[in-house]
């Protein structure tokens, strides 16, 4: 199939596709005489694979790693992966819980109006850290 077909398949834009290979993760089964790629049901199920793990948020070195691991079908290293991924995004939802709990107390104290200098929020923003 050509490039199209694939990502229209794989529910992609085609800069997605080229994106994927020049970053090593996606390669065409092969060219054309007239130097076309084109693809196959192995990189379609590759696309997808790389799509649905960027959805779970591995970067691209997660995905190419999760993808060598696939390759050689250690399963638990896979796990692992996953894990390691799990822990990263638990420990950013507990930073992001704090953050809104810190905005939470600011927009509450802050009136909404009045001079700029007794505003909490920018108060806040301003204050010098402690040494």
């Amino acid at each position: 199939m050509s490039i199209g077909q694939l990502a229209e398949q794989a529910g992609v834009a085609i800069d997605t596709v080229r994106y994927y290979e020049r970053n090593d993760l996606l390669a065409p089964a092969g060219r054309l005489a007239s130097g076309y790629r084109r693809y196959g049901a192995t990189e379609l199920k590759r696309l997808r694979f790389i799509r649905r793990a960027k959805a779970l948020g591995f970067s691209l070195d997660g995905i190419r790693e999760l993808l060598a691991l696939s390759d050689e079908r250690d399963v638990a290293e896979v796990k692992r992966a996953a894990q390691r991924k799990l822990a990263d995004i638990e420990q950013r939802i507990a930073e992001l819980e704090r953050i809104r709990g810190g905005l939470h107390t600011l927009i509450a104290a802050c009136p909404g109006h009045g001079r700029a200098e007794a505003c909490p929020i920018l108060n806040a923003l301003t204050q010098e850290e402690p040494a």
